[in-house]
């Protein structure tokens, strides 16, 4: 029984090959998952009664979601790259093995450490070395307990949400017209009144059940293209993600994340706002920013930074699928409309720095200059400062920026923490 157990695994993974997008038919399918490819009903590794075919229910999603390379399904690298090597999966949402890779550097005579746990969000995966934070105990301005964060935290394993309507007019239900794929692509189909589509990356909506956790209160909207695990040295991945008021199974982005971060929501908390509009100073500032050296020369129209994205104040489909493109199809900046949400700072899986921020905040500058004054990442093999390359090989920093050269901030360094982005303060 237990070659039968590997088989399936197997089977699932070479099913997963086929793609995520459109009408491929795939593993997941935009809903439930094959059977067989998560539960065995002999021979279960986790025993109990989910019949798991892994420990725990996060190292099954992550056995066929891992591997050596980038894959339009990895979000785990495995084997977990040495010390000095970064991971390689540069999805929108992160790769978990940043939070198994921790830095340990000395500045002014104090030593400093960056551990791997401060990363992201740290799933507990035990087949894979992902623990519990043992840092803090429940999520950060929230109760949901640290020990039960999954994979399954966020995502629905047996994907029942799905959008039914069209593009324009749709709800989000969890039963009615059959799912026929995924919905999270700009390739993916149109649903209507006799087939439905996945809802974005299998996420939960309205009713989920987790112990320890308040339900959500919908599904937020977005669209990625079909191929988004990929370096941006070239061209940028756009997700397009969208803006819904809550209700028909709907809900902002900012307002699903606070339903375990409810304390770091702005609604009453001094915390950055969220889900607000960006008005028409900060999206003029985003539409002309290009770097620290130069805050008011770019065109909104090619202003877009991956590193920074906004909401679109629209739940569209239509308009999102036009939107997203990994192959700079669609540069354009925001206008005053157009929102702020958490993921314009965080991604949501885990990243080279600290609190799955995008950029490095620990330091006055992200890139530096050589000594012929050329922009380089910082590193602990180029010369750099200690304190911005943060133990880091220079090749690491590249690669928590996805592989952008130092000089698309200016050829000549000292590009400072993107929050000037949208605030120009540098």
């Amino acid at each position: 029984m237990k070659g039968l157990k590997v088989s399936l695994v197997i089977m699932a993974a070479a099913l997963l090959t086929i793609g995520l997008s459109g009408m491929a038919y795939a593993f997941h399918s935009g809903g439930v998952a094959e059977c067989g490819g998560c539960h065995s009903m002999h021979s279960p590794k986790a025993g109990g009664s989910f019949l798991l075919v892994m420990g725990d229910s996060s190292s099954t999603c992550i056995e066929c979601h891992s591997g050596p390379t980038q894959s339009s399904y990895h979000i785990f690298t495995n084997p977990v790259p040495a010390a000095g090597f970064p991971p390689v999966n540069l999805t929108p949402g992160g790769d978990f093995t940043w939070l198994l890779k921790s830095y340990t550097f000395t500045v002014r005579g104090s030593v400093n450490n960056d551990y791997g746990q401060t990363h992201g969000h740290n799933v507990v995966a035990g087949d894979f070395g992902l623990i519990a934070d043992p840092d803090v105990a429940t999520s950060p301005g929230g109760t949901y307990p640290s020990s039960q964060l999954a994979c399954a935290s966020c995502h629905d394993p047996h994907g029942k949400y799905r959008r039914i309507g069209g593009d324009t007019t749709y709800t989000i239900a969890t039963s009615g017209a059959p799912i026929v794929g995924s919905g999270s692509y700009a390739t993916s189909a149109v649903p209507n009144a006799t087939q439905a589509v996945g809802v974005y990356r299998l996420l939960a909506g309205a009713g989920y059940a987790r112990a320890g956790a308040p339900p959500y209160p919908g599904v937020p909207a977005a669209m990625a293209p079909s191929t988004y695990n990929q370096t941006e040295a070239t061209n940028q991945v756009r997700v397009a993600y969208g803006h819904t008021a809550t209700g028909a199974g709907k809900t902002t982005w900012g307002e699903w994340c606070a339903t375990c971060h409810a304390g770091m929501h702005s609604n009453g908390n001094y915390v950055h706002p969220v889900d607000e509009t960006l008005g028409s100073t900060i999206a003029g500032i985003y539409g002309t920013y290009i770097s620290s050296s130069s805050t008011t020369g770019g065109a909104a129209a090619t202003s877009y930074l991956s590193l920074v994205p906004f909401i679109e104040n629209t739940g569209d489909y239509a308009v999102l699928r036009t939107h997203a493109s990994n192959t700079g199809g669609y540069l354009n900046g925001p206008s005053s409309s157009d929102r702020v949400s958490c993921l314009s700072c965080h991604r949501a899986h885990a990243s080279g720095f600290p609190d799955a921020l995008r950029w490095c905040m620990e330091g006055e500058f992200i890139t530096v200059a050589d000594a012929a004054g050329n922009a380089i990442w910082p590193g602990i093999d180029n010369g750099a400062p200690v304190q911005f390359a943060r133990g880091r090989m220079a090749a690491e920093n590249q690669a928590a920026y996805y592989n952008r050269s130092a000089n698309v901030f200016g050829a000549g360094g000292y590009q400072r923490v993107l929050c000037n982005k949208c605030h120009a303060q540098d």
